[in-house]
């Protein structure tokens, strides 16, 4: 399908998520849920701990697969594809943003950066795009710095400016302010929605914070496995 004929970076259709037991029951952790997220939109899910938020972003990044039901990413069904199939489709074109920051802790700042490209860019380029990045989050000065040099905001700035390096057209944010303070946390939305602005990627946000929710222009809630939009 070419890029002019999807309409939507994510879909889902009657999707559902069932955990088996140890008593060969099946705990149904997600059900019935359908959903169309337009190209270049910002997305705020939100519910409860243990609602299933991470287990449903998972799902529509392809990080696991649904017990029933269809996730289509950028216009590709994943329910055929296997573990590598879905890599391939996420590599250039998904970021991630977690809580707790994922930095290698043995490279530097922008060697930090410059991991997604490296598969995806001829060497030469990676690390201009990387310095780029770095820029962009206003950190330059700390390129050659470890994670542990670093404060909680500013890997987080970091994390920010891998996931965007290689201009993604999804963005996956799991609690992405979830281990700062709130003045941090309010700086590193704020670049979020810029960065997402100025690529135009669609962000797809998981967070127990409604405030930060209501920056997005949809709000779902997920309450006993189903997603409801939110008042």
């Amino acid at each position: 399908m070419s890029e002019e004929m999807i309409h939507y970076a994510l879909e889902t259709r009657q999707l559902g998520k069932k955990i088996q037991l140890k008593n060969n029951q099946a705990l149904s952790v997600l059900h019935d849920i359908t959903l169309k997220i337009p190209q270049g939109s910002s997305v705020a899910i939100t519910g409860t701990s243990g609602s299933g938020k991470t287990t449903l972003l998972g799902l529509l990044a392809g990080l696991d697969t649904a017990t029933t039901g269809e996730v289509c990413l950028l216009g590709q069904p994943m329910s055929n594809m296997n573990e590598d199939q879905r890599a391939a489709l996420r590599l250039g074109q998904v970021g991630f943003v977690f809580q707790s920051f994922h930095l290698m802790s043995n490279l530097s700042a922008l060697e930090n950066i410059m991991l997604p490209l490296e598969l995806a860019h001829p060497t030469q380029t990676i690390q201009g795009m990387a310095l780029q990045a770095l820029e962009q989050v206003g950190l330059s000065d700390r390129a050659h710095h470890l994670p542990a040099q670093l404060s909680g905001g500013e890997q987080q700035r970091i994390a920010l400016a891998r996931a965007f390096v290689s201009q993604p057209k999804v963005l996956f944010a799991d609690e992405p302010t979830g281990n700062l303070d709130q003045l941090t946390g309010h700086d590193i939305e704020q670049l979020l929605f810029k960065l997402q602005t100025d690529n135009n990627s669609t962000l797809i946000l998981v967070t127990h914070d409604d405030a930060l929710a209501k920056q997005c222009q949809l709000h779902y809630r997920l309450q006993d496995g189903q997603l409801e939009q939110a008042p």
